[in-house]
């Protein structure tokens, strides 16, 4: 799922090329897209766009007469700049939205549809698709510690909450915990003051740094690879590699459609969390360690040539 980072680069690089235009068609390629009817979709034809913006995860095209388009990608929706007119593509192409100098094309992998469009009328329906997570880059420390300890929640979860964090989702919330040295499953009410400090600086450098990351790869050319999985990320989508700061291999939990990839000897003192499905196929043979991790690894290892 595109998160803060990817987003910011999507709604920059809108902005640069539709702002002040007018929004001359919108074109549907799935009906099942569009969630609201009120106000009707063709109501935001010919408006002037006065501004792009992030709300959370969501990217808002905000028109003339107090219409907005609110635009979730979910985790497999992608935004891409064609020329005018360009035609919707038959199997992944959920809409389109066409402007004098270009089209924004709207497309989604796979076969479950959940990415969305909704049509808003004015100030107050705009806010209803507000979560209320905490925007950590304009956020005070005691803000984000209230944000945080408010409930009790594994740290991992309370960051990945757009009720609680705006913009951090599985993959940011990776790194941020390998930069603050946190295990995935800590409770938040456990969490002692140089932790939350370190958590809340964490968040702060990770999400400014792959945002300017990002920018600086993407240029002047419309992001056409947005993906959860970046070179260069500690620990997301590393399972099994080396983590960059110890060399151990990086481990993951894997829960629901979702899963935490996390360094043991960074974040979790060598510990190994139980991943549900694998530890309870495995039992007593779970490894609870990096060194019986080690053990189990050398003992499935076939022997070298000459060594019997």
């Amino acid at each position: 799922m595109p998160e803060l980072p990817d987003v910011t680069v999507y709604v920059e690089q809108l902005r640069r090329r539709v702002a002040g235009e007018p929004l001359r068609r919108v074109r549907l390629g799935s009906p099942f897209v569009l969630r609201s009817v009120d106000p009707p979709l063709d109501a935001v034809e010919s408006r002037r766009v006065h501004s792009v913006d992030r709300l959370g995860k969501r990217i808002v095209i905000g028109l003339e007469g107090d219409l907005s388009l609110i635009i979730h990608l979910m985790i497999a929706g992608r935004l891409r700049w064609r020329p005018p007119g360009a035609p919707i593509p038959r199997r992944r192409g959920l809409a389109a939205f066409d402007f004098p100098g270009g089209t924004v094309l709207f497309t989604e992998e796979g076969s479950t549809k959940r990415a969305s469009l909704h049509v808003a009328g004015g100030a107050a329906a705009l806010r209803r698709h507000d979560p209320g997570g905490l925007e950590v880059l304009e956020a005070d420390a005691a803000a984000f510690r209230a944000r945080l300890t408010g409930e009790n929640h594994t740290v991992k979860r309370a960051l990945t909450d757009p009720r609680l964090f705006s913009g951090i989702g599985n993959a940011y919330s990776d790194e941020i915990l390998h930069a603050a040295r946190l295990s995935p499953l800590k409770w938040t009410r456990r969490l002692t003051d140089a932790e939350i400090a370190r958590l809340f600086e964490a968040a702060r450098e990770t999400l400014a740094g792959w945002t300017e990351r990002l920018r600086r790869e993407t240029g002047d050319r419309f992001p056409e690879k947005v993906t959860a999985f970046h070179e260069g990320m500690a620990v997301h989508g590393r399972y099994g590699r080396p983590c960059p700061a110890c060399g151990a291999p990086v481990q993951r939990i894997v829960y629901a459609s979702n899963e935490a990839n996390y360094c043991p000897r960074c974040q979790t003192g060598g510990r190994l969390l139980a991943d549900r499905s694998l530890s309870r196929l495995l039992g007593r043979d779970w490894p609870r360690s990096l060194d019986e991790l080690d053990e189990l690894t050398a003992s499935r290892r076939p022997p070298r040539p000459g060594s019997a």
